[in-house]
């Protein structure tokens, strides 16, 4: 009986090992999603100096609003 003991907590070790490294490396894959989101999303909104149509306006204030939302989230 003693064996089988062993033998279940480095099996529950084992796994819980893994799901660590698994978290982590989903944890990194978002976090390079998310970088590379919000670059691509700064070359589709227009610069600061294009505020005169009130369409830029309220997509780089959108665009702002999303960006501030997306660095705030927790994995």
């Amino acid at each position: 009986m003693p064996l089988l003991i062993k033998e279940d907590i480095l099996k529950v070790e084992a796994i819980s090992s893994n799901r660590e490294k698994m978290q982590e490396n989903i944890g990194d894959y978002v976090a390079q999603l998310q970088l590379h989101m919000a670059l691509q999303a700064r070359n589709l909104v227009p610069t600061l100096t294009q505020t005169d149509d009130p369409r830029f306006k309220l997509l780089q204030e959108t665009q702002a609003t999303l960006e501030k939302l997306a660095s705030r989230q927790t994995i």
